[in-house]
């Protein structure tokens, strides 16, 4: 269940994502592709103009479960928001053979601001 606590806290975002999130995208993302592919997708990411759309919605296009309370990285982004620390807005990259939203970096991200509004706005970049 879905905890909503928007109005205890504010959940503040970098303007763009953070550089190492890059090579964090690649390397799922070559799970995935071949090299140059991944690689092509990550530099098209860095180039991506910043969009933002509810949590609620990149959940339903990912087709993810949502991570709980017992994973650290979830918790920890968890006391991110709690502590009003700004967070790196998600990489996206549109699957249209499989119909499908991949998050190329950002899913804990995600699964921590889910936790305390599906309706918060989430800035990412999107290929």
């Amino acid at each position: 269940m879905v905890q909503n606590m928007s109005d205890t806290a504010t959940i503040n975002w970098l303007h763009e994502p953070e550089e190492h999130d890059y090579p964090a995208a690649l390397s799922y993302l070559s799970l995935l592709y071949d090299e140059k592919k991944a690689i092509d997708i990550v530099e098209q990411l860095r180039s991506a103009p910043m969009s933002q759309f509810k949590s609620k919605d990149i959940f339903r296009a990912s087709d993810l479960p949502l991570l709980g309370i017992s994973n650290e990285r979830f918790r920890r982004d968890q006391k991110k928001i709690k502590d009003s620390k700004k967070l790196s807005p998600i990489l996206l990259v549109r699957d249209p053979h499989n119909g499908k939203v991949i998050i190329a970096d950002g899913y804990h991200r995600l699964c921590a601001v889910y936790s305390y509004d599906e309706d918060a706005v989430i800035p990412c970049k999107i290929v």
